[in-house]
C-alpha cells in the first residue's frame, strides 16, 4: 500500500514575483519540518530550490525546482516556480501539477504586479489559491493595507489571519477560523484591541464563505446557529476548491522565521489531489474520457519540467495522475507512440535525489534515463493508452539571431541551446531558411540572455544575440519585356539559347509562368528549362539579394540553334533575361507585417497606443472591459524585435500581447536605401 495516500497529498505551487519570498518561504517550511537542518538565505547562495550557478550569481530563480517536506501525517510537494515575467512558462507549467497555489507577496500596503498577475492567472484557470503575506515584521509594513489592495480588485480574497507585530517583531497571531489569538508558542492570548475590528469584518465574511458552500450549512447559517471551527473550516475549503475563495495569511520567513498556522491550513483547508477535478484525457479512438485520481487504476502520468545535466542526462518532473509506476515497469509514451521502461524513480529536495520503488496516484517524482519521453509528454500503462490535453504554454514572443561569440563554435552553440530547449519548452532553436540566421526564440530577452548564460556554465561555450536579419521581399512596379541571350563558343558544339521575356506584376502569386510561343521558335522541350532558369532566380532579387515575389513572367519569342541549343543554354539565358529585365521594371522591397493583439490594464492604453504608432503601427480595433484594455494592430517585423520587453517596461509589466506573420507590404523609400546598402556591405565581407 502507499505510503502516502492522495487524501495525505498535498502539491503545491509557490508563485509570485520575482523577489517576493517564494524561495524563502520553501527554506523556512523544510527548516520547521526538519527536513532541513539549517536556513539557507538566498543572499549566501545556499537554498535548496536555488541551486544553480546562474540562480546564485543573479541571487533569484531561473527554474522550476521541487522539493518535499512531511508535516504530521501529510506529505507536502512543493514546486517553487521562479517569478519573474519571462519565466510564465515555469508557472504554467507547475500549475499544471499542482492542486492549488500559494501566491507569496511581501507586506508593502500595495497590490504588487507579480501579485496581480499570478492571481489573475489562477482565477481565470480555476487554479485554487491561499495569498501568503511574508515580512509583516519589516520597518514599514503593513499587512492591513496590502490585503485591504488585493481585496480592491478581488473581492474572493479575506484575510483568514492577522499578525500581531510588537516593535518590528511578529509575536503571534489572530486566527479567524478558530475565533481566536495565539502567541508565538501556540498558547491562546486575548485578541489585541487594536484588531478586534478587523477580526470581527474578516469573521463575518468567512462565515457567510463557509456557510453559502452547502445547503445545510446556509440553513444552520440563517436559522441563527454557530457555525463549529470544523463547519467552518470545512465550508471554506469548498469555497477554496471552487476558486470562490482565497484565504489570506501572514509571517515571517527570513531569519526569525514564525510561519503562523500556515502549514496547518496547508493541511486543513487546502485540496488534495483526490479533491481536485478529474483530468480530462483521450483516447487513441478521440473518445474523451475523465481520469480519476485513484492508486487502483490503470497508471498514467504526465511529465511537466525537465532538468537537463550534461553529466547525468534528463530528469523528469512528472505526476501520477492514477494508478501507480515502480521501477522495473514497461510504460507507454502515448504522445510519442514509443515504450520506455523505468530503471529509476525519484522524489526530489532542490538537487538532492531520493530513490524511490514506487509513487502511487496523486504524487509527484522524477524519472531519469528514457529515451523518447519530454515534458508535456503523457506516460501511461502499456494497457492503458490515453493522452493528456498539452500544457497551453505562451506565445513565443521575442526571436533574436543566436552565434558563436568566437565565430567559430556555432556547432557547440546549435547543439547547447537544443539540450537546454528540452529543458525549457518556451524556447526554441530553428535556423531561418531565406536568411540563414540561427534564430533563439522566447518570452522574453532575460530569458534569452539567462538561457546564454546557462549555455556558458553548463557547456563551456559563449554565444552572442543580436537582432534577426528581416527577410524582405523584392518585386516590379511596372511590366517590362526582355530578351536574354546565351551564346558560347568553346570549340565543338558551342551553347546557344535565346528568349525573349515579358516581366510583369502580379501581387497576388508568388510567381506565375507561361509561354506564347507560336510557330516553334522555341522549341517546345526547351521550354521548361526556361522556366526552371526562372525559378532558380528567384531567389535573389537585383535590388538588395531578397527573394523575388508577386512576378508573372511569360515567355512570347526566342530563336535557337539546331546543333548548339540545350536546355541549359535556354536555363542561362532566361536568368540572363531575369537579371536584365527586373533592373528595369522598377523593383522596390516588400517588408513582412505582423497582426499583434496587446492586452493591457486601461490606464495604460494611451502609452501603448502612442509607442505603436512610433512602430509606424496600424491600429485595427480596441476593445475593453474589466479594467482591461485589448489593442489589434499591424506593425512591421523590424519595430518588435524587442517588444516584449519594452512593453513590459512601459505598462510596470502588466502587457502581454500575441504575434501572427500577415502579409508583405511595401518597404518606405527612405528605409528602402538603408536595407539596399547593408546589403552590399555584406556582400563586401
Amino acid at each position: 500500500m502507499p505510503d502516502f495516500y492522495k487524501e495525505k497529498i498535498r502539491n503545491i505551487a509557490l508563485i509570485g514575483h520575482s523577489g517576493e519570498g517564494k524561495s524563502s518561504l520553501l527554506e523556512a517550511i523544510l527548516y520547521h519540518t526538519k527536513a532541513t537542518n539549517r536556513l539557507g538565505k538566498i543572499e549566501d547562495g545556499n537554498t535548496v530550490s536555488d541551486y544553480s550557478p546562474e540562480e546564485i550569481e543573479r541571487k533569484m530563480s531561473i527554474n522550476l525546482t521541487m522539493a518535499y517536506a512531511f508535516y504530521k501525517d501529510y506529505k507536502f510537494n512543493f514546486l517553487d516556480v521562479p517569478g519573474f515575467f519571462d519565466f510564465e512558462g515555469e508557472m504554467i507549467s507547475a500549475l499544471s501539477a499542482a492542486d492549488f497555489a500559494i501566491i507569496c507577496t511581501g507586506a508593502s500596503g500595495n497590490f504588487t504586479v507579480g501579485t496581480e498577475k499570478s492571481l489573475e492567472y489562477c482565477v481565470e484557470n480555476k487554479v485554487p489559491v491561499l495569498i501568503y503575506v511574508g515580512g509583516v515584521e519589516k520597518e514599514n509594513a503593513d499587512y492591513l493595507a496590502t490585503v485591504a489592495a488585493i481585496k480592491a480588485k478581488y473581492p474572493i480574497v479575506n484575510p483568514i489571519e492577522f499578525p500581531i507585530v510588537v516593535n518590528n517583531s511578529m509575536t503571534g497571531f489572530v486566527s479567524v477560523l478558530e475565533s481566536c489569538a495565539f502567541d508565538r508558542a501556540y498558547n491562546k492570548i486575548d485578541i489585541p484591541a487594536e484588531l478586534a475590528e478587523k477580526y470581527e469584518e474578516a469573521r463575518e465574511a468567512v462565515i457567510e464563505f463557509a456557510a453559502e458552500s452547502s445547503d445545510e450549512l446556509l440553513e444552520k447559517f440563517f436559522g441563527g446557529e454557530a457555525l463549529t471551527v470544523e463547519e467552518i473550516k470545512l465550508g471554506c475549503k469548498e469555497r477554496i476548491k471552487a476558486c470562490e475563495l482565497a484565504p489570506c495569511v501572514a509571517g515571517v520567513n527570513v531569519n526569525d522565521y514564525f510561519l503562523a498556522n500556515l502549514l496547518e491550513h496547508i493541511a486543513d483547508i487546502m485540496p488534495s489531489p483526490a479533491e481536485a477535478p478529474e483530468a480530462v484525457a483521450n483516447l487513441l479512438s478521440g473518445e474523451e474520457v475523465k481520469v480519476a485520481c485513484n492508486e487502483e487504476s490503470k497508471f498514467s502520468g504526465m511529465v511537466f519540467k525537465t532538468i537537463v545535466d550534461p553529466f547525468v542526462g534528463k530528469l523528469l518532473l512528472f505526476k501520477v495522475k492514477s494508478g501507480k509506476v515502480s521501477v522495473a515497469d514497461n510504460i507507454y509514451n502515448t504522445s510519442r507512440k514509443e515504450g520506455e521502461r523505468v530503471t529509476a524513480l525519484y522524489i526530489l529536495r532542490g538537487k538532492k535525489q531520493e530513490n524511490v520503488s514506487t509513487l502511487f496516484a496523486g504524487d509527484i517524482g522524477a524519472l531519469a534515463k528514457l529515451n523518447y519521453t519530454s515534458t508535456g509528454d503523457t506516460l501511461t500503462a502499456d494497457d492503458n493508452k490515453l493522452l493528456f490535453s498539452p500544457i497551453m504554454l505562451p506565445q513565443l514572443t521575442m526571436q533574436l539571431a543566436v552565434s558563436a561569440a568566437d565565430g567559430k563554435s556555432d556547432e557547440k552553440v546549435i547543439a547547447g541551446l537544443q539540450r537546454l530547449a528540452e529543458e525549457d519548452p518556451t524556447i526554441s532553436i530553428e535556423k531561418h531558411r531565406e536568411t540563414g540566421d540561427m534564430l533563439l526564440s522566447g518570452i522574453g530577452e532575460s530569458q534569452l540572455n539567462i538561457t546564454c548564460l546557462k549555455l556558458k556554465n553548463k557547456f563551456k561555450v559563449e554565444a552572442a544575440l543580436n537582432n534577426p536579419r528581416i527577410p524582405y521581399r523584392e518585386t516590379i512596379r511596372k511590366t517590362v519585356e526582355q530578351q536574354g541571350k546565351y551564346k558560347k563558343q568553346s570549340g565543338g558544339h558551342g551553347q546557344y539559347g535565346d528568349v525573349h521575356i515579358r516581366f510583369e506584376p502580379k501581387l497576388e502569386v508568388d510567381f506565375e509562368f507561361d509561354d506564347e510561343i507560336v510557330g516553334g521558335v522555341v522549341p517546345k522541350q526547351y521550354i521548361p528549362a526556361v522556366e526552371k532558369g526562372l525559378r532558380e532566380s528567384l531567389a535573389k532579387g537585383v535590388l538588395a539579394g531578397y527573394p523575388v515575389v508577386g512576378l508573372r513572367a511569360v515567355l512570347y519569342f526566342g530563336s535557337y540553334h539546331d546543333v548548339d541549343s540545350s536546355e541549359l543554354a535556354f536555363k542561362m539565358a532566361a536568368s540572363l533575361a531575369y537579371r536584365e529585365g527586373l533592373a528595369k521594371a522598377s523593383p522596390y522591397l516588400l517588408e513582412p507585417i505582423y497582426s499583434i493583439r496587446v492586452k493591457v490594464p486601461e490606464e495604460y492604453m494611451g502609452d501603448v497606443l502612442g509607442d505603436l504608432n512610433k512602430r509606424r503601427g496600424r491600429i485595427m480595433g480596441m476593445e475593453s472591459g474589466s479594467g482591461k484594455a485589448y489593442i489589434n494592430a499591424e506593425v512591421p517585423q523590424a519595430e518588435i524585435f524587442r517588444y516584449a520587453t519594452e512593453l513590459r517596461s512601459m505598462t510596470s509589466g502588466l502587457g502581454t500581447f500575441t504575434r501572427t506573420f500577415s502579409r508583405y507590404e511595401e518597404l518606405p523609400a527612405h528605409l528602402t536605401d538603408k536595407v539596399v546598402q547593408e546589403a552590399k556591405d555584406r556582400e563586401k565581407e
